[in-house]
């Protein structure tokens, strides 16, 4: 683990790479639970052996000192995470919301963070087998919204087109459409593709043939369709671009700068901008890949 991390992206003080947040306070929180700060189980014994989850309880006791250092006066806050840590800020989002002063204006970023239930080129449901172990493990349940898990089983309440269903803090979600940490693990997972039939296409997708590309598309289709009822909330914002990247928020070259992905010409960081400050409604959907000259494309091959 490094030392010491450089801000860059969001995080950035620099006011020609973070425009709008360049000037303000900022907190990174590293990721240490293996489960978006949400495990908390009620035994810390597994088959005779100590484990020891307490994502939740890691989550309260920052929040409590931040709050106590000055976070509690403020009078604007943004909650953002990528990956993980953006299913970690859907999940405490409106944790996050009712611990700071009423009158403060607070949302939520979450970057990368949209986790399909989706099968894989297999049929089988990977994503969702490891969150159901994920709950089982770590007592997640606890953390989850209490009108999901009386609904259903709490697996599917880990899911995030299911958290914004019941979240009340305005959110804004960055992601791509075809995220390469999903298709190399919910669409086309390892033990999915033995015969390599997919090794070069999960690398980059300008080695996919037709087939494949109509799969991912589809892939891309189920996120639109997970996405629709939160397309028409006013206080939500989008930024669906067609990139094989996955987080965006985080580096100068994705967030804003001269070569960063756009949509009808606006950067990740000037989006997220105008929806927190109220200067327009953002609702952007890229067409599909590979039509966005300006995507980011990722290359592990």
């Amino acid at each position: 683990m490094d030392h010491q991390v450089r801000f860059s992206g969001i995080l950035s003080h620099q006011s020609s790479q973070n425009p709008d947040f360049f000037n303000w306070n900022k907190v990174k929180i590293r990721y240490c639970d293996g489960a978006s700060f949400a495990g908390h189980p009620q035994h810390e014994f597994k088959n005779g052996t100590k484990l020891l989850f307490r994502g939740q309880l890691i989550w309260e006791a920052l929040l409590d000192e931040l709050l106590a250092i000055g976070l509690f006066n403020a009078k604007q806050a943004l909650l953002s995470g990528c990956s993980a840590g953006g299913l970690a800020t859907l999940i405490h989002c409106d944790d996050f919301r009712e611990r700071l002063p009423k009158d403060a204006t607070v949302k939520c970023l979450a970057d990368a963070g949209f986790f399909l239930d989706e099968k894989d080129v297999l049929g089988n449901y990977t994503m969702r087998s490891f969150y159901q172990d994920v709950i089982q493990l770590q007592g997640v349940a606890k953390s989850l919204q209490k009108n999901c898990i009386t609904r259903m089983d709490p697996y599917k309440c880990l899911f995030p087109q299911e958290i914004i269903k019941e979240t009340r803090t305005p959110i804004f979600l960055v992601n791509p459409a075809y995220d390469f940490w999903q298709i190399q693990h919910i669409v086309v997972p390892d033990a999915s593709d033995p015969q390599g039939y997919w090794k070069r296409c999960r690398m980059n997708l300008r080695y996919c043939n037709p087939s494949q590309m109509e799969i991912l598309l589809g892939f891309r289709s189920s996120l639109i369709k997970a996405l629709s009822d939160f397309q028409q909330k006013k206080e939500g914002g989008l930024f669906i671009n067609s990139c094989f990247s996955h987080c965006q928020t985080w580096m100068a070259e994705t967030w804003h700068s001269s070569t960063s992905p756009r949509i009808n010409g606006k950067t990740i960081a000037e989006s997220v901008g105008d929806w927190y400050f109220n200067r327009n409604m953002v609702k952007q959907i890229d067409c599909p890949y590979p039509c966005n000259p300006t995507c980011y494309n990722m290359d592990f091959t």
